[in-house]
């Protein structure tokens, strides 16, 4: 493994839990500001602020403006799939706790992976579903049957 895979797949797992951390913190902001939905957009409003720092200090890159036009519909789908993620992590955390919350947020997001590498969705290449995928889905589904036993 290189030392760039390395890297890589550490800062994916400093991703991964930032997610958790994030919802525990706009759980607090939802008791202290009294509206879950608010916690939500006021999480979104830190999110677009430092978003648009780094964007200034960066340069924005090789961004193109003219190419916004020409992005197709489902382009626009992740942020509304960030706000539905991050309002469903605030309403479910103080119900079912951040680990039920995010072992079944993990199990839906292997199961969806699943399908879009399988037919290969979105214009990502095509893995198709074989039997070690689906042993992966179904010890995540143990693990979310003990964690909420337990």
């Amino acid at each position: 493994m290189s030392s760039n895979t390395l890297f890589l797949m550490i800062l994916a797992l400093i991703a991964g839990a930032m997610m958790p951390t994030q919802a525990a913190t706009n759980n607090r902001m939802a008791i202290t500001v009294g509206s879950p939905i608010f916690a939500a957009f006021l999480s979104f409003v830190v999110g677009t602020l430092l978003l648009l720092i780094v964007a200034l200090f960066s340069g924005l890159g090789s961004a193109s403006y003219s190419a916004v036009t020409q992005a197709p519909a489902t382009a626009w789908l992740g942020g509304f799939f960030g706000a539905c993620f991050v309002t469903a992590a605030v309403l479910l955390v103080p119900r079912l706790g951040v680990a039920m919350t995010f072992s079944l947020f993990v199990a839906g997001q292997l199961l969806m992976s699943l399908i879009i590498d399988h037919y290969g969705l979105l214009g990502v290449e095509v893995k198709e579903i074989n039997l070690p995928r689906i042993a992966g889905i179904v010890l995540i589904t143990a693990g979310v049957v003990l964690i909420r036993r337990f």
